[in-house]
């Protein structure tokens, strides 16, 4: 222990500094001498771990697994005219941290990616309508396979060391405007299915009581009966099905049944 430090003190008193690239990082050296010799970009990173570096000799950390990059849009205009927020996601994974940053620098993604996506994302959706994009999303996934193949182009074009994982499209947001003319026009339609279904009950039911009545009357000319005569057994016929139950008493001299309340 007490020799680990003695090293690590005099690395540190002859001008070293610890290069500790994290995992899933390499760590890209640029040499900026003090006096005299040639600066420049080592070609060899360094990676996950720890090593010793002169005090001029400054890492660049890059992460090399795939990594997200999202950007937000707001008032974009869809094919009729309608502006819409949402957000799109790029995937990305650095192939060569060396090449990348001796050609276009840390700062490479918005020098010379954001922009480029910015524009295709905005190209893409502009073909679509508010309908396809926000409500009914049937262009989400075509809208994702046009701006993957140009960004696919783009970096084989520019010579970015990168490998496309992935595009997304988030679901288009309407302005409050339109949102709240489609809820009202889902409401008139719900009214007026349930009126609809209202109508067809009641049609329905006039239908039957207007069978039910034909077949009374046919019944009642049958039997030759008056209408007076009719209603009497249709009576009659009531208090039967009472009785049977046994919900009735008869009180002598009297043909009309006592219906007892329960």
């Amino acid at each position: 222990m007490k020799l680990s430090l003695l090293v690590v003190a005099a690395l540190i008193g002859s001008g070293c500094h610890a290069i500790t690239p994290d995992a899933g990082q390499e760590a890209v050296l640029v040499k900026k001498p003090l006096i005299f010799g040639s600066g420049g970009v080592d070609p060899t990173p360094i990676k996950t771990g720890l090593s010793w570096r002169a005090i001029s000799t400054k890492p660049v950390y890059v992460t090399v697994v795939p990594q997200q990059h999202a950007i937000h849009f707001d008032d974009l205009m869809s094919a009729d005219g309608v502006p819409l927020d949402f957000d799109a996601v790029i995937r990305l994974q650095v192939n060569d941290t060396v090449k990348l940053i001796t050609s276009f620098g840390p700062t490479w993604f918005e020098h010379n990616v954001s922009a480029e996506f910015s524009n295709r994302v905005r190209q893409a959706v502009r073909k679509h309508g508010m309908n396809e994009t926000a409500i009914q999303t049937t262009a989400v996934d075509a809208i994702d396979l046009e701006i993957s193949e140009a960004m696919v182009a783009y970096i084989k074009q520019a010579g970015l060391p990168l490998t496309l994982i992935d595009v997304t499209v988030g679901r288009a947001n309407p302005p409050d405007s339109v949102k709240n003319q489609r809820i009202s026009t889902a409401e008139q339609e719900q009214r007026g299915n349930t009126e609809r279904q209202r109508k067809l009950a009641e049609d329905q039911r006039l239908q039957a009581e207007t069978s039910r009545a034909a077949a009374d009357n046919a019944y009642r000319n049958a039997m030759n009966l008056s209408p007076e005569q009719f209603l009497r057994l249709e009576s009659i016929h009531m208090q039967r099905d009472v009785c049977v139950k046994g919900g009735c008493t008869f009180i002598a001299g009297d043909a009309v049944p006592i219906v007892q309340a329960r």
